[in-house]
């Protein structure tokens, strides 16, 4: 692939996803280094506090920005649908009215996490021991927040059309800096967590104005012309319309998340720290699911757009095995070698010992989670995004949360915090199962 898209409508299937999730999973690979640098340097350079109160921060930090990306997720299905079907005209005017949104969204998301971080982090119940470190660290994020959201929103448009390699080439570039200017801030000025924060920040405003000038200067297949970013109310009503679940059903997730955060901060900043390293093993482990999901999506948008039915129908299945497979292989190497990768993070023993007992709770059961996020994927390039919030909605927010609600107290056990996951895996995988075989998702409208 070169500076112009290749359509995911002819050729090999596998080859055609595959190739096209490599580049994504090599760019997420990058991306997850933002906070994992962070967190190694932060661990190794400050301390378990420091690393509890960054490690903390993700939960929220998802949680706001998950549906904004949540919303490119759904705009990236209506470009990929139009460039499908070749209406370039529609085309253009879906890009530009999601490239509108995400400014607008962008000062939303900065006033929201300046102003409120205090107050939500009390609400997590947050130790006053890290207290001071979480508020500055997301007040900085959030401070920045314009680059995460607009590197989000060009992405989305690049690989709706078919285009994964140059978001890869820009997260390499920024991915070096963040590494670079936390060694700098935090090893070389001796700065706290604001040091980490503020490399992140840098390196994010980077990758966007990288994907800023490809899309301006260079792409031809999704060209954006700055002096026409407006509102399309047509464009905006079906990318709302598409976006609206995937954004929903990502803030669900992390309000959950937020909620198992909170639980995880009672038990003291050990168990902050513990299972905070986890989240990052996990975070890189995912990310090959990830990408395949994410290039399932664009397959399936593109190909309905087609009217190529069968293929999707192809694509789907070859994806969703792809993942549960890759993910299985994932969750057995991470139990065998959890230890050694919890202490890269921190070597007190008692941190070790509850990131190890986290892993090796959940990651066999990775193959649940990979087949949720494959259907997820399948459905929401099919235009059926109300179907997987809906699901996640009830298991990974309701039930999870009424789980540890009901359990937590009864127990005053770590253990209920590590098991609540594989259970609501397993029960919205059995229902998006259910559905798959039962539901005519290809025909759906658009």
């Amino acid at each position: 692939m070169t500076g112009q898209a290749a359509p995911m409508t002819e050729g090999s299937i596998g080859k055609r996803i595959t190739l096209f999730a490599m580049p994504i999973f090599l760019g997420n690979l990058f991306q997850q280094l933002y906070n994992t640098a962070d967190s190694l340097i932060v661990g190794n350079f400050l301390g378990s506090n420091a690393l509890a109160a960054v490690s903390s921060s993700g939960s929220l930090i998802f949680m706001l920005i998950g549906f904004l990306s949540g919303m490119s997720i759904g705009a990236g299905v209506v470009i990929a649908r139009y460039f499908g079907a070749g209406d370039r005209e529609n085309m253009d005017l879906a890009i530009h009215t999601t490239v509108a949104f995400g400014l607008a969204a962008s000062v939303v998301m900065t006033l929201i996490g300046v102003l409120l971080s205090p107050q939500i982090l009390r609400l997590m119940a947050t130790p006053e021991v890290v207290m001071g470190d979480s508020v500055t660290y997301l007040r900085i994020y959030f401070a920045g927040s314009v680059g995460f959201v607009m590197y989000n929103i060009f992405v989305g448009i690049l690989q709706a059309v078919g285009d994964s390699r140059h978001p890869l080439y820009y997260l390499i570039v920024s991915s070096l800096v963040n590494i670079v200017l936390d060694i700098t801030f935090i090893a070389g000025f001796g700065m706290g967590v604001e040091g980490a924060a503020i490399a992140t920040v840098i390196s994010q405003l980077v990758s966007a104005l990288l994907c800023l000038i490809q899309l301006t200067c260079r792409q031809k297949n999704c060209r954006l012309y700055l002096r026409r970013i407006a509102f399309t109310p047509r464009l905006l009503k079906q990318i709302i319309r598409m976006g609206l679940p995937s954004g929903l059903q990502n803030s669900i997730i992390a309000f959950a998340n937020v909620v198992v955060q909170s639980n995880i901060n009672s038990f003291g900043e050990l168990a902050m720290a513990g299972v905070g390293a986890y989240s990052k093993i996990e975070g890189f482990g995912f990310l090959p699911i990830t990408s395949f999901t994410m290039a399932l999506t664009t397959f399936i948008g593109q190909n309905l757009g087609a009217a190529q039915y069968e293929r999707a129908k192809k694509g789907a299945r070859f994806g969703i095995w792809a993942t549960v497979v890759l993910a299985e292989l994932i969750g057995v190497a991470v139990f065998v070698f959890a230890p050694w990768l919890i202490a890269a993070f921190d070597s007190n023993p008692e941190v070790i010992s509850i990131g190890v007992a986290k892993a090796r709770t959940s990651t066999l059961f990775f193959f649940l989670l990979a087949f949720s996020h494959a259907i997820s994927a399948v459905l929401r390039g099919a235009g059926r995004a109300i179907v997987p919030m809906t699901v996640m909605l009830v298991f990974w927010c309701v039930v999870r949360v009424g789980f540890l609600t009901i359990t937590v107290p009864l127990t005053h056990s770590i253990l209920m915090l590590y098991w609540v996951y594989p259970l609501t895996w397993a029960l919205s995988s059995l229902t998006f199962l259910i559905y798959y075989k039962k539901a005519d998702w290809l025909h759906s409208r658009f």
